[in-house]
């Protein structure tokens, strides 16, 4: 007879453990909120429960060491052997020739490569775990290895060295200064802030404030031409960051280039929400962001119908209210949406990108901790998670240029605003997260609960334009295709060259610097799909505005700002722009 069955562990005993392991879990979590620890514990044990695997895994390392020593010996006898190892075509942190010309570091560099290819490789093929849990292992260990790499300090980078030598010492004397600053701040500077406002040599399109609400202010540009297209068009930028993406400069200006074309353009400036906004919901963006401004736009302009064009979260906003609209109207023509755009915009949040490293239960009910203390999450806190997808040159150049250089950022519009961050209200953030990167209930009939109605996409009939980015972690093409098979309206697809911002922001320029493919959808995945289209240099927005010319009606006298129910309010950029 089994003695220790026959001697239950006493009830007192039981909830003292139960409450002791509750109480280390939580500890956990508040040391590791994003399960770092957790995720590379379990490729480990995937790895040793996999003995045979790991054996092999082990030996493919023996012979590239191998490899890498019978190159060492040719080197140190004065060969010159080609790299046994070399670096990724978009990895520039080994780009100067020293790297290769100076024996020693040429070997340190490959070394270096051989063993973080050959890591993260193992990681993400770890058997016996799933794939997204490898593909959390794999992110963890690239910031370790990215960390570590000998570019990063100076008596393993050559370069510095030489900076070092050549300046007399004033290369580190400058970089010490810089980080001096950067300690005050509390991140490492990407951009030289000193050289831009916003209303002076950014956001300069003229235009006027012509509504504006707690949440929003409706902003509508002056006219260029003599005559513009019958219908406005609303743009709707993420609220995550600034409109201004759409208002660079003269030359890098969206806003500008369509009412050059003939256009009427609004565009909503969001309100940098305080603590005092806690409660304010996604339904409350919706109706009273959204719905409110392209009310206001079909007010001033005296028609039926907009354009309305939503940029990352704000088209996947404006995606939602397209499905509230429609299953509020049986008749397509009393949508208040005519046709409508999406850049870079997800609806289906089954493969996120990158970012779904950050996104499990355990780190949103962290975040949802920090928010309730604070009544919003930080937008400084979300831009340091978006540069880790992208260490290397969001965090670890700058690192290496401004310290080890002693170079001082360059100032740059697009990284400027990039760092000119927003908060976003407890409530509203974590049912986003929540509801449509843990849950993904955009997608599912009748999940979703949004201003009192379910929401369906498969009931948007309007005409999209959906605008995807080939470089972009943070909305994957792929995932931003899938737009088409979730609408009964028709889809024309986009795929710029470049990535999130800068295949957005991409304006017509001779040369062409950029590239696109533009078509139709049907059924076919989205490879299919690009096969079938020719690659295009330029611009997509001139093929987006000769797609919105067949649409936006005939040519009726040019508008000027605001309305007498809608009276100008003040001049662009407005003030909820020049909140911090």
């Amino acid at each position: 007879m089994n003695k220790a069955a026959s001697h239950p562990i006493p009830a007192g005993l039981q909830a003292g453990f139960t409450q002791w392991t509750e109480q280390l879990a939580k500890l956990n979590q508040a040391a590791d909120p994003f399960g770092v620890g957790a995720s590379l514990a379990k490729a480990a044990e995937g790895w040793l429960v996999h003995p045979a695997e790991l054996a092999a895994a082990l030996a493919h390392l023996a012979r590239d060491l191998q490899a890498m020593q019978l190159n060492a010996w040719q080197t140190a006898t004065g060969l010159q052997p080609p790299p046994a190892v070399r670096a990724a075509p978009d990895d520039t942190r080994f780009a100067d020739p020293v790297w290769s010309e100076l024996p020693a570091f040429s070997l340190l560099k490959q070394y270096y490569l051989l063993y973080t290819h050959w890591l993260q490789e193992a990681l993400f093929e770890t058997p016996g775990v799933p794939a997204r849990q490898r593909r959390r292992a794999t992110f963890w260990a690239r910031q370790w290895l990215n960390a570590v790499a000998p570019t990063n300090y100076l008596l393993t980078n050559p370069v510095a060295l030489r900076k070092f030598w050549e300046s007399g010492g004033q290369s580190l004397a400058a970089g010490l200064k810089l980080w001096l600053d950067d300690l005050r701040t509390g991140d490492v500077q990407m951009v030289d802030r000193s050289a831009f406002k916003v209303g002076h040599n950014l956001a300069t399109t003229p235009g006027s404030v012509v509504y504006r609400n707690e949440l929003m202010e409706l902003i509508q540009y002056a006219p260029t031409t003599g005559a513009v297209h019958t219908t406005p068009i609303v743009m709707i930028p993420p609220w995550i960051n600034k409109y201004y993406i759409f208002d660079l400069n003269e030359k890098k200006s969206l806003l500008r280039y369509l009412v050059s074309q003939g256009f009427t353009v609004f565009v909503i400036s969001w309100k940098n929400p305080t603590a005092a906004q806690a409660d304010t919901t996604f339904d409350d963006y919706m109706m009273q962001g959204m719905r409110q401004a392209l009310e206001a736009a079909r007010s001033i302009c005296e028609v039926p119908q907009v354009h309305a064009v939503g940029y990352c979260i704000g088209g996947t906003a404006l995606t939602a209210l397209m499905a509230w609209f429609n299953r509020g109207y049986e008749d397509a023509s009393a949508v208040p949406v005519a046709h409508w755009s999406l850049f870079a915009t997800l609806v289906d949040f089954s493969r996120p990108g990158g970012i779904e490293v950050f996104l499990d239960e355990e780190t949103v009910a962290t975040l949802e901790e920090m928010m309730a203390h604070q009544g919003y999450l930080d937008g400084r806190e979300m831009g340091r998670a978006f540069r880790l997808l992208r260490s290397n040159s969001l965090i670890w150049h700058y690192f290496v240029h401004n310290y080890l250089y002693g170079e001082t950022p360059p100032p740059f519009d697009v990284l400027y605003w990039n760092t000119d961050v927003t908060r976003m209200p407890r409530a509203m953030h974590s049912f986003y997260l929540r509801e449509f990167y843990l849950n993904n209930k955009l997608i599912q009939k009748n999940a979703l609960q949004l201003a009192g109605h379910p929401i369906d996409l498969a009931r948007i009939r309007q005409p999209l334009y959906a605008v995807g980015c080939e470089e972009d972690h943070i909305a994957p093409w792929k995932a931003t295709f899938k737009i088409a098979g979730k609408i009964a309206g028709p889809v024309r697809y986009t795929l710029s060259s470049s990535g999130h911002i800068l295949g957005i922001i991409n304006p017509p320029v001779k040369p062409a610097k950029r590239s696109y493919w533009s078509g139709e959808t049907d059924s076919d995945p989205p490879d299919e799909w690009l096969k079938r289209q020719h690659k295009i240099d330029g611009s997509w927005w001139e093929n987006w505005v000769a797609w919105l010319a067949t649409r936006c009606g005939p040519q009726v006298a040019a508008r000027a700002p605001g309305s007498v129910e809608h009276p100008v309010l003040g001049a662009a950029p407005g003030t909820y722009v020049h909140e911090i």
